[in-house]
């Protein structure tokens, strides 16, 4: 930072009667006016070019707004300071700025000549400027959000920490649902369903969404693939387990050594229909090698919101589950079992395999045999177990 008195300042308003005004009150206490601005993106761009000390911005500023300057010149320009300009005496004017990385703030038309420069030279300074009518209002609100971030900052380092100590000691356990062949009651694989820190009364969704808020959904679903996988040697014959994860991972090097070195003819990756496929083309690229090894694909959850179609036509899955919320009740919801009936059609024509999530009653079940649904899973089927032996279904 420059000496105060020698202070480079960067005026962006998009009233140039006024640019004119300030240039003349700055530079006549001695202070340098270096380049003058229009709109948001002008000021980003001239902070980048000029890296001043201050930048004086307008809140209501075109092309983007004066919040959104003053974030980009935080994050360009560490060096440079805002001061933010508004017309109104606007407490939410002045959280939003000073949130977004406004230090100061002058109210045009209030602000005398030495009030300007004085806030000018205090924010070069490091000080907090506000008008006197707001200021302590303000600072007060200011000083909730930031026990607001504080307390959100410790939540996330807390949650952090916790799933960090369950991937480092790899707390996880496996339990293996079987997939029936529904007119026969024969098995034809086994879902792997991941059981964080035992210890825990928190569902596998929660540790997952805790995972991804963190930025270790990765290495969190590779303890579950990795865990599951070490059992894939313990399969009967003819069947295959199925794990799941999120796209970015089934593109992962990480994940697809781990499926490749273990029995990718006997693995299918369930993608489940939440998570999002940024770009389908990209992903076919990535997990090509695995489905030339012989690992199928598989959408999960099928029929549980909008996206269906879409994932449907551009993963070309092997295999399509039916969600449990389109499997509950089949037997007696017309609307359920037109979208099953559909679905399957699809499947017909695509080669895909059908299997029904979900099924936990005797007239489900018989329901989807009618409609031609091959494979099911669920409570009625088998319960989770911690080996893989299915058991038997209930009704048997």
């Amino acid at each position: 930072m420059n000496n105060v008195e020698s202070l480079r300042v960067v005026i962006a308003d998009d009233d140039l009667v006024l640019r004119e005004a300030l240039t003349e009150v700055i530079t006549a206490s001695g202070l340098e006016v270096v380049a003058g601005a229009a709109d948001a993106e002008s000021a980003i761009a001239m902070a980048r070019e000029h890296q001043p000390d201050l930048v004086l911005l307008d809140v209501k500023m075109p092309h983007g707004g004066g919040p959104r300057a003053a974030q980009e010149i935080a994050r360009e320009c560490p060096a440079t300071r805002v001061v933010a300009l508004s017309a109104y005496d606007d407490r939410g004017a002045i959280l939003e700025m000073l949130h977004a990385g406004a230090m100061s703030y002058l109210i045009k038309g209030v602000s005398t000549n030495r009030e300007i420069i004085d806030t000018l030279r205090r924010t070069a300074a490091g000080e907090i400027s506000l008008p006197a009518s707001v200021g302590e209002k303000v600072l007060h609100e200011l000083g909730e959000h930031l026990d607001r971030t504080h307390s959100e900052e410790r939540r996330r380092q807390s949650i952090d920490a916790r799933v960090r100590r369950v991937i480092a000691a790899g707390q996880v356990d496996i339990l293996f649902q079987p997939i029936r062949q529904l007119a026969t009651g024969s098995v034809a694989g086994y879902e792997a369903l991941a059981r964080f820190d035992a210890g825990s009364t928190r569902g596998p969704r929660a540790w997952l969404d805790d995972a991804r808020s963190v930025d270790a959904l990765l290495e969190l679903e590779l303890l579950a693939v990795r865990a599951a996988l070490a059992h894939v040697a313990e399969l009967p014959a003819g069947t295959y387990l199925a794990v799941n994860v999120s796209p970015a991972t089934a593109t992962d090097e990480g994940l697809q050594d781990l499926v490749l070195s273990a029995a990718p003819s006997a693995t299918v990756l369930e993608i489940t229909e939440h998570a999002p496929v940024d770009d389908y083309e990209g992903f076919h690229r990535a997990v090509e090698p695995l489905r030339s090894a012989g690992v199928r694909l598989a959408i999960d959850d099928t029929g549980a919101g909008m996206a269906s179609l879409r994932h449907l036509l551009s993963l070309a899955p092997d295999v399509i589950k039916l969600d449990v919320s389109l499997t509950r009740g089949i037997d007696s919801d017309r609307s359920r079992r037109a979208l099953a009936r559909a679905l399957i059609s699809f499947a017909d024509d695509t080669g895909s395999q059908i299997v029904a999530e979900g099924v936990e009653t005797d007239q489900e079940l018989h329901a989807l045999v009618d409609l031609g649904v091959t494979y099911g899973q669920g409570y009625f089927l088998g319960v989770p177990r911690a080996s893989l032996q299915a058991g038997t279904p209930q009704g048997a």
